[in-house]
Protein backbone atom coordinates (compact mmCIF):
# COMPACT_ATOMS: atom_id res chain seq x y z
CA UNK A 1 0.00 0.00 0.00
CA UNK A 2 1.46 3.49 -1.02
CA UNK A 3 1.76 6.29 0.88
CA UNK A 4 0.37 9.33 -0.81
CA UNK A 5 0.75 11.71 1.87
CA UNK A 6 2.81 14.43 1.73
CA UNK A 7 2.71 13.70 -1.96
CA UNK A 8 0.95 15.54 -5.40
CA UNK A 9 -2.02 13.46 -5.55
CA UNK A 10 -1.81 11.73 -8.96
CA UNK A 11 -4.08 13.59 -11.44
CA UNK A 12 -7.18 12.13 -13.71
CA UNK A 13 -9.24 12.76 -16.31
CA UNK A 14 -12.31 10.89 -16.33
CA UNK A 15 -16.01 11.01 -16.83
CA UNK A 16 -18.20 12.12 -14.20
CA UNK A 17 -21.45 12.03 -13.04
CA UNK A 18 -22.14 15.81 -11.89
CA UNK A 19 -24.95 17.15 -9.33
CA UNK A 20 -27.29 17.81 -12.23
CA UNK A 21 -26.93 14.55 -13.69
CA UNK A 22 -25.06 15.64 -16.69
CA UNK A 23 -21.95 13.78 -17.99
CA UNK A 24 -18.81 15.64 -17.84
CA UNK A 25 -16.53 13.80 -20.19
CA UNK A 26 -13.66 15.49 -19.34
CA UNK A 27 -13.61 15.78 -15.68
CA UNK A 28 -10.34 16.79 -14.28
CA UNK A 29 -9.11 16.70 -10.15
CA UNK A 30 -6.43 19.45 -11.73
CA UNK A 31 -9.72 21.74 -12.12
CA UNK A 32 -9.76 22.29 -8.22
CA UNK A 33 -6.10 23.23 -7.82
CA UNK A 34 -5.62 26.22 -6.09
CA UNK A 35 -9.70 27.02 -5.32
CA UNK A 36 -10.71 23.99 -3.14
CA UNK A 37 -9.80 21.18 -1.04
CA UNK A 38 -10.59 17.96 -2.58
CA UNK A 39 -12.31 14.76 -0.41
CA UNK A 40 -11.63 11.88 -2.72
CA UNK A 41 -13.21 8.95 -1.88
CA UNK A 42 -12.62 5.24 -3.81
CA UNK A 43 -15.57 2.74 -3.04
CA UNK A 44 -15.82 -0.52 -4.42
CA UNK A 45 -18.95 -0.67 -6.48
CA UNK A 46 -22.68 0.80 -7.29
CA UNK A 47 -25.72 -1.46 -5.93
CA UNK A 48 -23.87 -3.09 -3.05
CA UNK A 49 -24.32 -2.94 0.47
CA UNK A 50 -22.15 -0.68 2.88
CA UNK A 51 -21.57 1.62 0.15
CA UNK A 52 -24.93 3.33 -0.32
CA UNK A 53 -24.58 4.33 3.50
CA UNK A 54 -21.28 5.78 3.38
CA UNK A 55 -22.76 8.21 -0.23
CA UNK A 56 -25.45 9.30 1.66
CA UNK A 57 -23.58 10.19 4.64
CA UNK A 58 -21.39 12.42 2.53
CA UNK A 59 -23.93 13.90 0.72
CA UNK A 60 -25.64 14.51 4.12
CA UNK A 61 -23.02 16.59 5.10
CA UNK A 62 -22.50 18.37 1.74
CA UNK A 63 -23.01 21.76 3.26
CA UNK A 64 -20.39 21.33 6.19
CA UNK A 65 -17.83 20.30 3.77
CA UNK A 66 -18.55 23.36 0.93
CA UNK A 67 -18.97 25.49 4.13
CA UNK A 68 -14.84 24.45 4.54
CA UNK A 69 -14.24 25.72 0.88
CA UNK A 70 -14.19 21.51 0.46
CA UNK A 71 -15.03 19.56 -3.00
CA UNK A 72 -16.54 15.85 -2.83
CA UNK A 73 -15.38 13.79 -5.01
CA UNK A 74 -16.58 9.99 -5.16
CA UNK A 75 -14.94 7.12 -7.32
CA UNK A 76 -15.46 3.45 -8.11
CA UNK A 77 -15.22 1.28 -10.86
CA UNK A 78 -18.53 1.21 -12.33
CA UNK A 79 -19.34 2.91 -15.77
CA UNK A 80 -21.25 6.56 -15.45
CA UNK A 81 -24.19 4.97 -16.50
CA UNK A 82 -24.19 2.53 -13.72
CA UNK A 83 -23.96 5.68 -11.19
CA UNK A 84 -26.65 7.61 -13.24
CA UNK A 85 -29.21 4.25 -12.58
CA UNK A 86 -27.47 4.12 -8.58
CA UNK A 87 -28.54 7.79 -8.61
CA UNK A 88 -32.20 7.39 -10.12
CA UNK A 89 -32.88 4.31 -7.74
CA UNK A 90 -34.96 5.26 -5.00
CA UNK A 91 -33.13 5.35 -1.41
CA UNK A 92 -35.56 2.83 -0.27
CA UNK A 93 -34.77 0.45 -2.61
CA UNK A 94 -30.96 0.46 -2.41
CA UNK A 95 -30.28 3.73 -4.03
CA UNK A 96 -28.50 6.49 -3.50
CA UNK A 97 -31.17 9.35 -5.09
CA UNK A 98 -29.46 12.15 -6.10
CA UNK A 99 -26.45 13.16 -4.28
CA UNK A 100 -25.24 16.30 -5.24
CA UNK A 101 -21.19 15.68 -5.58
CA UNK A 102 -19.33 14.13 -8.76
CA UNK A 103 -19.04 10.28 -9.42
CA UNK A 104 -16.23 9.82 -11.39
CA UNK A 105 -16.13 6.50 -13.65
CA UNK A 106 -13.30 4.54 -13.22
CA UNK A 107 -14.27 1.60 -15.67
CA UNK A 108 -10.36 1.02 -16.53
CA UNK A 109 -9.44 1.04 -12.87
CA UNK A 110 -5.90 3.51 -13.81
CA UNK A 111 -7.59 5.63 -11.25
CA UNK A 112 -8.23 3.30 -8.24
CA UNK A 113 -4.58 1.83 -9.10
CA UNK A 114 -2.90 5.09 -8.95
CA UNK A 115 -4.18 5.68 -5.43
CA UNK A 116 -3.49 1.61 -4.66
CA UNK A 117 -6.62 1.38 -3.59
CA UNK A 118 -7.44 -1.74 -6.30
CA UNK A 119 -7.71 -4.78 -4.56
CA UNK A 120 -6.93 -8.00 -6.63
CA UNK A 121 -7.51 -6.02 -9.62
CA UNK A 122 -11.07 -6.31 -9.18
CA UNK A 123 -12.68 -3.14 -6.84
CA UNK A 124 -11.65 -0.23 -5.26
CA UNK A 125 -11.02 -0.54 -1.32
CA UNK A 126 -12.57 2.09 1.25
CA UNK A 127 -9.62 4.77 0.52
CA UNK A 128 -10.25 8.52 1.72
CA UNK A 129 -8.15 11.02 0.03
CA UNK A 130 -7.64 15.15 1.72
CA UNK A 131 -6.03 16.85 -1.20
CA UNK A 132 -5.46 20.41 -0.06
CA UNK A 133 -5.62 23.42 -2.76
CA UNK A 134 -1.82 22.97 -3.79
CA UNK A 135 -2.90 19.19 -4.72
CA UNK A 136 -0.80 17.72 -1.97
CA UNK A 137 -2.43 14.65 -0.25
CA UNK A 138 -2.61 15.57 4.07
CA UNK A 139 -4.27 12.84 4.76
CA UNK A 140 -5.25 9.58 3.89
CA UNK A 141 -7.28 6.41 5.29
CA UNK A 142 -8.13 2.91 3.84
CA UNK A 143 -10.90 0.45 5.36
CA UNK A 144 -11.36 -2.88 4.46
CA UNK A 145 -14.52 -3.71 2.05
CA UNK A 146 -16.85 -4.85 5.42
CA UNK A 147 -16.16 -1.54 6.98
CA UNK A 148 -17.67 1.54 6.41
CA UNK A 149 -15.95 4.89 7.31
CA UNK A 150 -16.88 7.69 9.28
CA UNK A 151 -17.48 10.84 7.18
CA UNK A 152 -17.40 13.47 10.70
CA UNK A 153 -14.03 12.38 10.84
CA UNK A 154 -13.09 13.42 7.75
CA UNK A 155 -14.56 16.73 8.77
CA UNK A 156 -12.24 16.89 11.56
CA UNK A 157 -9.16 16.66 9.40
CA UNK A 158 -10.48 19.75 7.10
CA UNK A 159 -10.71 21.65 10.29
CA UNK A 160 -7.32 20.56 11.70
CA UNK A 161 -5.78 21.14 8.41
CA UNK A 162 -7.71 25.00 8.10
CA UNK A 163 -6.64 26.09 11.73
CA UNK A 164 -3.04 24.74 11.03
CA UNK A 165 -2.61 26.95 7.73
CA UNK A 166 -4.19 29.80 9.38
CA UNK A 167 -2.68 29.71 13.06
CA UNK A 168 0.68 27.89 11.94
CA UNK A 169 -0.16 25.19 15.34
CA UNK A 170 -0.31 21.98 15.24
CA UNK A 171 -3.21 19.71 16.64
CA UNK A 172 -2.95 17.36 18.48
CA UNK A 173 -4.68 13.37 19.24
CA UNK A 174 -8.72 13.92 19.56
CA UNK A 175 -8.58 17.70 18.01
CA UNK A 176 -11.63 19.81 16.83
CA UNK A 177 -12.46 23.15 16.46
CA UNK A 178 -12.43 25.35 19.65
CA UNK A 179 -10.05 22.90 21.20
CA UNK A 180 -6.75 24.05 21.94
CA UNK A 181 -3.46 23.51 20.00
CA UNK A 182 0.40 23.66 20.74
CA UNK A 183 3.34 25.25 19.14
CA UNK A 184 5.54 23.20 17.71
CA UNK A 185 7.96 23.56 19.90
CA UNK A 186 9.63 21.63 23.36
CA UNK A 187 8.07 24.67 25.26
CA UNK A 188 4.83 24.47 23.35
CA UNK A 189 3.95 20.72 23.65
CA UNK A 190 5.13 20.76 27.40
CA UNK A 191 2.77 23.87 27.93
CA UNK A 192 -0.02 21.97 26.47
CA UNK A 193 0.40 18.51 27.78
CA UNK A 194 0.77 20.47 31.17
CA UNK A 195 -2.88 21.95 30.59
CA UNK A 196 -4.42 19.11 28.71
CA UNK A 197 -2.49 15.38 29.14
CA UNK A 198 -5.19 14.23 31.64
CA UNK A 199 -8.17 15.04 28.94
CA UNK A 200 -6.35 12.80 26.42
Amino acid sequence: MSVLVAKAAPGFTATAVMPDNSFNEDFRLSDYHGKKNVVLFFYPLDFTFVCPSELLAFDHRIKAFESRDTQVIGCSVDSHFSHLAWKNTAINNGGIGNVQYPLVADLNKSIARDYDVLLDESVALRGSFLIDKEGVVRHQVVNDLPLGRNIDEMLRMIDALIFHEEHGEVCPAGWKEGDKAMEATPDGVAAYLAAEADKL
